[in-house]
């Protein structure tokens, strides 16, 4: 079927649009973007007046908990709800059970995202086999099978000498390594950032420097073998200044952060909240300001959610035992918004941060809007208000810390290939 998406306000960074237009969507492809388009009688017409039209959104850090995990999430509730948030692509870690390290399990999890997912899954295969931090993958048989990156995200490669080895060896493959950036012997035992809050609570804490150091490490890797190092979840001031001052060496580094980085600081802990308890954790305000500064500026490329779904009952235990992430595809979007309320980010800025920048890291033709191009499309409405409730959301995972918060900003609609997959 074919769609025009009429008097939308069009976004477009990778295409320098930023203007009221129709956009006409046919055979699952972008064919016209102008005025007054002429259409077949058959032609679905969405009317968009007032509304933002942008390219589809892109989460490179998705744990989509399946296979092995489905009490926690499964193929098709994470993409219900990354649809619901207008992500019409996302990147799932290999953390699952059996971990993301053959061809095998990612076969398996591209058939599934087939035959039961709503939007583009790409799956990120696992660095070390079984993420264990001590034998490399087989990544040129991962990439044939479909992986577009590797990392074994939930666990730092704390081996200097098998992270030397996987940038070497992914660079032969022009993939991304994404790190997640944690001095184990710094943080072990730790549940919460290391601070005043930690110390009134009681809590076993997690300094910057946990996540400070590996940063700094990986960074001299990609300097030293020419690979790709991609820092996920950046949380701290720290690692902020080191990301910026690699970028003006030319070292091929590329950033991320969340949504949570950039709104709430370690109070959130406070009375003992399991929802704010995620890794890398929540830190002070000089790190959310330092945070907010690298995204701004360009240090941090990418806004990703590091959606991590869990069991009602897992995030009810104790503090010490409940596991670490929060859920966050249908409430990333929104929350970034308000970033643009608060004038830190433009609307440009929020799409090349979710959309084209995400493409360009992982290298996939996505997050544009050019003719010719697969038609995924998110249509917003910037002055929908609604509350977070845990409940509604379409996610098996209830696990928000932003339970109750007041929003401005919704999707409207999610095309993915031309197909309408939600819709208010």
């Amino acid at each position: 079927m074919n769609i025009l998406i009429k008097n939308g306000h069009i976004i477009d960074p990778s295409n320098n649009l930023d203007r009221t237009a129709d956009l006409l969507i046919e055979d699952g492809r972008i064919a016209q973007i102008g005025q007054n388009l002429s259409v077949t009688p058959d032609t679905e017409i969405i009317d968009a007046t007032g509304q933002l039209v942008v390219p589809g959104l892109i989460d490179m850090h998705t744990h989509l908990r399946e296979p092995g995990y489905e009490y926690k999430e499964t193929i098709r509730t994470g993409t219900l709800a990354a649809a619901a948030g207008g992500f019409t692509t996302i990147c799932c870690m290999p953390n699952t059970k059996p971990v993301n390290d053959s061809q095998a399990v990612t076969e398996f999890i591209l058939h599934k995202a087939a035959s039961e997912g709503i939007v583009n899954v790409h799956p990120i295969g696992a660095i070390t086999k079984g993420c264990n931090g001590i034998e490399i993958t087989e990544m040129g048989d991962l990439k044939k099978a479909g992986c577009i990156a590797v990392s074994d995200d939930g666990k730092p490669v704390m081996n200097s000498l098998v992270m030397r080895r996987a940038l070497e060896y992914a660079k032969m493959f022009n993939l991304p390594v994404i790190s997640h950036c944690e001095d184990t012997s710094l943080s072990e035992d730790g549940v919460m950032n290391e601070g005043r809050v930690s110390t009134e609570l009681g809590l076993r804490g997690i300094p910057n420097a946990s996540e400070d150091i590996m940063v700094a490490r990986d960074i001299a890797l990609a300097e030293l073998t020419g690979g790709h190092i991609h820092i996920a979840h950046v949380s701290t001031k720290g690692a902020v200044e080191l990301i910026r001052r690699a970028k003006e060496k030319g070292i091929h580094v590329t950033a991320e952060t969340c949504p949570h980085y950039l709104l709430l600081t370690d109070e959130a802990v406070t009375g003992y909240n399991t929802n704010a308890k995620m890794k890398p954790p929540l830190r002070q305000g000089g790190d959310v300001e330092a945070v907010r500064k690298g995204l701004q500026d360009g240090t941090i490329d990418v806004i990703a959610t590091d959606h991590a779904p869990h069991a009602q009952e897992e995030k009810e235990r104790e503090f010490d035992y409940a596991p670490f992430g929060i859920v966050g595809l249908e409430t990333a979007l929104s929350l970034i918004l308000r970033l643009v309320e608060e004038g830190i980010l433009t609307l440009k800025d929020v799409v090349l941060k979710m959309s084209a920048n995400p493409a360009r890291v992982l290298g996939i033709e996505r997050g544009n809007l050019s003719i010719g191009v697969h038609a995924d499309i998110t249509i917003i409405n910037p002055h929908t208000t609604w509350v977070v409730e845990a409940a509604n959301l379409k996610s098996k995972g209830k696990n928000t810390p932003f339970e109750g918060w007041k929003m401005r900003g919704r999707v409207s609609a999610a095309i993915v290939g031309g197909r309408i997959v939600f819709r208010v």
